[in-house]
């Protein structure tokens, strides 16, 4: 997928996401551990939303391409983004969720690690 697309399918999830209640906070940070597509509040929740896109199905659901290792980076690196705003990752409510969108149809995969 182009950049371009990414940004495209990021904007899309986040304008959904804030419809179904959530609070946009941030967009592509980045540490040297990894990147973070979204941050968002679900009430008192930090959330980091993945996202993953494919325009269609042939080769599989956009879901499955968040691998084991994906998760863990996704995690530490979330870590580093709650402890730069001076908050305790240990007492801090947090999840980390996936958004994958295939065939135009959006999927919203919830805490995942």
């Amino acid at each position: 997928m182009s950049r371009q697309a990414g940004a495209q399918a990021e904007k899309k999830v986040r304008h959904w996401l804030e419809r179904q209640g959530l609070t946009f906070v941030s967009q592509n940070y980045h540490s040297r551990f990894g990147e973070l597509d979204l941050v968002m509040r679900d009430a008192d929740i930090w959330v980091c939303i993945e996202v993953k896109a494919r325009s269609h199905s042939r080769y599989g659901h956009a879901a499955e391409q968040v691998s084991v290792s994906k998760i863990k980076k996704l995690h530490i690196t979330f870590e580093q983004y709650i402890l730069a705003r001076g908050l305790n990752p240990n007492h801090t409510a947090m999840r980390i969720d996936v958004v994958a969108l295939t065939d135009n149809k959006m999927q919203w995969i919830k805490n995942i690690a």
